[in-house]
């Protein structure tokens, strides 16, 4: 198996292609991939979405004509080959396929919509995408481990919603603004389902806060079970929180903070889904997206300032981060996928 990480550069309009060594962590590059050549100079992220059975990458273009670029993943070398671009209906702050990789989801913020496109058996994007209305501000959108239901963050309406889905045709129904509500101004971004199918994480954007929750799989409701800080140890600026993300085997939790430049972390116990903060450790400046890799080893983490990547070794008993070395990368690193090939 040989390990590549996807790092998608927003203003250099291009994706950098990396393999990771799993014995020291290091990364040497593969190639970097052109998206597109249109729009202004300034083209805010590119979200990138990996195909469940690892052969296709997906990209949704943020500017106009906003488009979703698919590539074929060569399963020897991790190189990219562009087969297809489709129309997508607006600026997709966040896409990911379904669990059967059939649909790619996305979450338009300045629409406030969800998005379906199917996706055909050779792993292009289709168009004429179905439209679902949501709260303000919809920032991400992800089936649950079931594939039964659907659920987004809405970032101005403090809610994160449940609709239910099917597989078969995409359609999503019963979209709700009632699954969950956060603190006022929270401002609810990215979350996560625990591996064990068990418990739900969300971090928040506006007060860097990060929210555990019971998920019922039978039903999709949610319960609160805990709320922390992911901002570092006498911080006063105003909090800018991301990214979060979990350990392949569930036991820690991280979450990036754009101010400090931080990622927190914490230990989860499985039984209860509760965490227990295991301290910060800074990297990149600006970490709006990280990611960690499939054997629970390394933490990849790019700065949209410094227009790099660092690469932390985690320690397997505390899960604590150890800095190891810095890449660069292009012009606004702003999404990282990490795919593990045969």
């Amino acid at each position: 198996m040989t390990t590549y990480a996807y790092v998608s550069n927003a203003d250099s309009k291009d994706i950098t292609v990396l393999r990771l060594d799993p014995q020291n962590g290091e990364l040497s590059p593969v190639e970097t991939v052109t998206v597109s050549t249109a729009g202004p100079a300034q083209t805010g992220t590119m979200p990138l979405a990996i195909s469940p059975d690892r052969r296709f990458l997906h990209a949704a273009l943020r500017f106009e004509p906003y488009t979703g670029a698919t590539f074929s993943i060569d399963p020897r070398t991790g190189r990219l080959r562009p087969i297809g671009t489709a129309a997508l209906p607006d600026s997709l702050a966040y896409i990911a396929t379904d669990r059967s990789g059939r649909h790619l989801l996305g979450a338009s913020y300045s629409g406030n919509k969800l998005s379906v496109s199917a996706i055909d058996p050779e792993g292009r994007l289709t168009a004429n995408a179905t439209i679902v209305p949501t709260g303000k501000n919809a920032h991400m959108v992800l089936s649950d481990p079931g594939n039964r239901f659907v659920f987004a963050t809405n970032l101005g309406s403090d809610a994160v919603v449940r609709g239910r889905f099917d597989p078969a045709t995409g359609a999503i129904s019963d979209l709700a603004l009632t699954a969950v509500t956060t603190k006022t101004g929270a401002g609810p971004r990215h979350f996560r389902f625990h591996p064990n199918g068990r418990y739900l994480y969300l971090i928040n954007e506006l007060d860097a806060s990060l929210n555990a929750y019971c998920f019922d799989s039978a039903t999709g409701a949610l319960s609160e079970i805990q709320s922390v800080s992911t901002l570092p140890p006498g911080f006063t600026d105003k909090p800018w929180a991301a990214d979060l993300h979990l350990t392949p085997d569930g036991r820690f939790l991280y979450g990036s903070e754009r101010k400090s430049s931080t990622i927190a972390g914490f230990a989860v116990d499985g039984a209860s889904g509760r965490l227990t903060p295991i301290g910060s450790a800074e990297t990149e400046t600006q970490p709006r997206g990280f990611a960690i890799d499939p054997s629970g080893r390394y933490l990849l983490a790019a700065g949209q300032i410094s227009n790099a990547l660092s690469v932390h070794a985690i320690e397997p008993q505390t899960g604590a981060l150890r800095r190891l070395k810095q890449y660069k990368t292009g012009l606004n690193p702003s999404w990282l996928e990490i795919v593990e090939l045969p």
